[in-house]
């Protein structure tokens, strides 16, 4: 692979293969490209804007060179937002699967330490005694006996390592920040995607559409990568494309400020626990419900209605369930 020919056409907008982005990520990891070439290249794409082929092709490449996570677990789902969306909110998507696995169904959560707020996936997870793995006999003891498993990307991902100095010197973001919420090493056939603009759910929705997946991508119309019920938000699923408002789903409106995650991991985790315990505020329960129940009309392919869906979240939380499901899988996976 020449990659001064690749820079030159990048430069001219032309756009690359799902193939040539998958060769051009094994050269990464086999250290065939320079800090300087593999800069540039970045740069060009995040002008230029990435293409669903592109982003397919880095996907395919992060996978390969990864440590698988095939599951041996009947349909499942992850809950994952984009991140990057600036409003700290507490820990929604991870508190949505403990009450989607609480009502029944099965969890594959992928995620990693904060980026751009207090707590991420990872920090809470961690925050209660986890032991993080990629044991597959462990991972698969999880989803099976407790519902849920967690998958702590830097144990799977292994080509993020070979660009993480250059992520972190150029300050800017790259498509390796499209790339978390298609890189479950499960690869999981069920996915709720949160995103923070109209744009990342155009992208996503065209690559849902190659992988064959079942999903919805939500958005708050305000800003949040999930959905916040601080105002009208954006679902696109595989049937259907439409804008609710709260009151749709029968939620009050929501202050930005009763979702805030907090000043410091613990208070985000303290907020969690609480959502889990039945003992958080209706708008922090709120708008954990109503991310579930996204979750579980996914799972159920779209047929069940969502008030439905509602309705089983909020008894996965009300009856003790999900905080059940919480415990037994630190109990499982503690350090």
């Amino acid at each position: 692979m020449v990659m001064k020919e690749i820079l030159a056409r990048v430069l001219e907008h032309e756009l690359l293969s799902r193939e040539e982005m998958r060769q051009i990520l094994l050269a990464i990891t086999r250290q065939e490209i320079n800090d300087a070439q593999i800069t540039a290249l970045l740069a060009c794409l995040q002008m230029r804007g990435i293409s669903v082929d592109e982003l397919l092709g880095f996907r395919d490449g992060i996978l390969e060179t990864g440590v698988p996570a095939l599951l041996d677990a009947d349909r499942y789902i992850d809950i994952v937002g984009t991140g990057g969306d600036q409003k700290n909110t507490f820990n929604i998507s991870t508190c949505a699967c403990f009450v989607v696995a609480g009502a029944g169904y099965k969890v594959a959560k992928h995620g990693n330490v904060a980026a751009t707020s207090v707590s991420g996936a990872s920090n809470v997870i961690e925050g209660h005694g986890v032991k993080f793995t990629n044991d597959i006999d462990q991972l698969n003891r999880s989803i099976n006996e407790t519902g849920i498993v967690y998958l702590h990307a830097p144990l799977f991902a292994r080509a993020m390592k070979f660009v993480a100095p250059i992520r972190k010197a150029v300050e800017f973001p790259t498509v390796f920040n499209l790339l978390g919420p298609i890189v479950n090493p499960s690869q999981p056939k069920c996915q709720l995607l949160g995103v923070a603009n109209l744009d990342q759910m155009r992208l996503y929705n065209s690559v849902y559409q190659k992988l064959g997946s079942d999903y919805a991508i939500e958005n708050s119309i305000d800003g949040y990568d999930e959905i916040s019920l601080t105002g009208n938000f954006k679902v696109t699923a595989n049937n259907y494309e439409r804008i609710f408002s709260p009151h749709d789903v029968k939620m009050p409106l929501v202050k930005p400020a009763e979702i805030y995650g907090g000043s410091t991991k613990e208070e985000a985790m303290r907020i969690f626990d609480s959502v889990l315990e039945n003992t958080a505020t209706e708008s922090q329960k709120n708008v954990v419900i109503v991310n579930a129940a996204f979750a579980i009309q996914t799972l159920e392919a779209g047929k069940m209605p969502i008030e439905e869906c509602i309705a089983k979240a909020r008894e996965s939380i009300e009856s003790g369930k999900a905080l059940a499901t919480l415990k037994k899988f630190v109990e499982v996976n503690k350090a």
